[in-house]
């Protein structure tokens, strides 16, 4: 049986490791090509003519979605699968914007992970099952209907929605194990979220963060309007 040929595009070189190691062991697939930020996934994408590309979104220089779309506009386009530890809507939407044909989450079972390669290599899309497939439908109707729209984020420090309500709850004193609790998400996701909240905003620590939601009356009542 001939093995689908994939490129895996993640700037930590331990993460692209453990997939390649879990994606060989199955015996259906061959990773021919690794890549640490966008324009390197392109380039090796150019070079080897993989199957398929499975890229994280944040990673420097290029990161995985302006990669993606730079694939898909291309003259021969290379089906692309997300692998990302977000599940916000806008990502999503933006993905899908973009030309992926698939959006996984980092902490799917292996078994999913075969899956999505599969669909995705005989010609269809494949969503995570903690994505809702309603959003993504309706989402797709209205593409075909409507000309190509950028999905661009709602205010100016990019937060997405998932981090406006993390956002919001950090500022009514809620605890990261508790917004865990609440958000039926592990406490690492939480911290993973915090961080990048914090770097957004470019603030240090919680103290700043709610001094900078007081200053600026406009980014406080944005995360309020949820």
């Amino acid at each position: 049986m001939e093995k689908i040929k994939v490129v895996l595009a993640d700037d930590h070189m331990v993460v692209r490791s453990g997939i390649k190691n879990l994606l060989e062991n199955e015996g259906e697939v061959e990773v021919i090509g690794e890549a640490s930020n966008g324009e390197e996934a392109i380039e090796k994408v150019k070079e080897v003519k993989p199957d398929l590309l499975i890229i994280d979104i944040r990673m420097p220089v290029m990161n995985g979605l302006d990669a993606t779309r730079k694939l898909t506009s291309s003259q021969q386009p290379t089906k692309s699968l997300i692998l990302s530890m977000h599940d916000d809507e806008d990502y999503i939407l933006q993905s899908i914007e973009c030309g992926a044909a698939g959006y996984l989450l980092k902490d799917t079972s292996k078994d999913e992970f075969m899956k999505a390669i599969r669909t995705i290599h005989q010609g269809g899309q494949y969503f995570s099952g903690d994505i809702s497939q309603v959003l993504v439908k309706s989402y797709l109707n209205v593409k075909d209907k409507k000309s190509s729209k950028s999905i661009t984020p709602a205010n100016d420090y990019d937060i997405t929605k998932r981090e406006k309500q993390i956002l919001k709850m950090i500022s009514d004193g809620t605890s990261n194990k508790e917004i865990a609790e609440q958000l039926g998400k592990s406490i690492r996701t939480i911290e993973t979220h915090r961080f990048n909240i914090m770097k957004k905003l470019k603030v240090n620590n919680v103290v700043e963060l709610l001094k900078k939601l007081e200053d600026e009356p406009g980014l406080k009542q944005h995360i309020e309007n949820l």
